[in-house]
């Protein structure tokens, strides 16, 4: 199925995780990014609202993983992440939360839309309740070791693979 994937990166610390993500994204076909809270994105075109060296310094740490992905997915940053859903909504995706969740359902069983937005959350602390409740529904890989999660960009490229192909 030819569907329509994007990504909602929020409150991402890790400039190393975002240009995975981004190269991650890129290979399995994502039409969009978003960067939301806190989460490094690369330089912006025009009006980068952020010191010149400091998004210097975030770009060439992102560079380092995305290896050019960053030029080819289009990728958009908005400082609140319930604007960013909000608009997704109303644009027709799902939005679906990447997160272990009493509530959630195991990715292989999920069916995803045509539209459908992937929220990732904080590397440790994944994503906050109050956020999980503006999403239609939330998803979690199963795990079979002791650990109990895979690393953020790890566990995004698990989900967008099944999404694609599922």
């Amino acid at each position: 199925m030819n569907r329509d994937i994007v990504v909602i990166a929020h409150d991402i610390r890790s400039t190393h995780n975002v240009g995975s993500l981004l190269r991650t994204g890129e290979g399995l076909g994502v039409t969009q990014v978003y960067f939301t809270g806190y989460t490094p994105y690369p330089s912006l075109p025009a009006d980068d609202p952020r010191l010149p060296h400091i998004s210097a310094k975030l770009t060439r740490q992102i560079q380092k993983t995305a290896l050019g992905a960053e030029l080819l997915l289009p990728w958009t940053h908005l400082d609140d992440v319930t604007v960013c859903l909000a608009q997704l909504h109303a644009a027709g995706y799902q939005v679906i939360a990447l997160e272990q969740s009493a509530h959630s359902v195991a990715l292989p069983d999920f069916r995803p839309p045509e539209k459908v937005a992937l929220l990732l959350g904080r590397e440790v602390e994944g994503i906050a309740p109050e956020i999980l409740a503006q999403c239609d529904q939330i998803v979690e890989i199963p795990m079979f070791g002791r650990k109990e999660s895979f690393n953020v960009v790890q566990a995004a490229a698990i989900a967008l693979y099944q999404l694609r192909f599922a």
